[in-house]
């Protein structure tokens, strides 16, 4: 991650609030405000999408603008990660706690939050592959400064993990890709 904050720094200072390194993250799914009693289930249908996943390995595409955000897209080279986010989306809906979005998933990095879209075309950070080695459920506490996440499940991806989550504090739940 510290090419990319790096490149953050030097090609989108001044354009908007630059998300902070230690929150840069791929998002699997974005579950919102949730009750802190549904962590468990959630943690563990995590545990099992990711106990089948294979390693993923992201090459970086470009960079891309929605109304609020920028973000880094990566494509997916064998197709690990769409198949890691569409079992966790399968058992979250199962679950009643997620509903997928009507546009495929996309593995993106959001790199940028602005109110006014800048529409920049900046030359891309130089990153070789990311290879996530493992996958979270956070939570998400809105302050001035941005989102603060706090880890509460870590889990390795294609390796058999179980037991309870580290932590039950309520909030915005994230299902995230991290590490490498």
């Amino acid at each position: 991650m510290a090419a990319i904050a790096s490149w953050q720094q030097r090609e989108l200072s001044g354009r908007g609030r630059i998300v902070s390194p230690s929150n840069l993250h791929v998002t699997l799914a974005f579950l919102g405000a949730r009750p802190a009693g549904e962590l468990p289930a959630i943690a563990a249908a995590l545990r099992i999408a990711a106990a089948d996943a294979g390693e993923p390995r992201l090459r970086l595409r470009g960079y891309r603008e929605t109304r609020s955000v920028g973000m880094l897209t990566f494509d997916d080279e064998e197709g690990r990660a769409v198949s890691l986010a569409e079992r966790l989306h399968g058992r979250l809906e199962e679950l009643g706690v997620y509903r997928r979005e009507a546009r495929p998933w996309l593995p993106h990095v959001t790199v940028l939050r602005f109110r006014e879209r800048p529409r920049l075309d900046p030359p891309l950070p130089a990153l070789a592959e990311v290879s996530p080695s493992d996958a979270a459920v956070y939570s998400s506490v809105l302050r001035s400064g941005g989102a603060q996440y706090e880890a509460l499940e870590v889990v390795p991806l294609g390796q058999s993990s179980v037991g309870p989550p580290l932590s039950a504090a309520p909030g915005k739940g994230e299902v995230d890709e991290g590490g490498s």
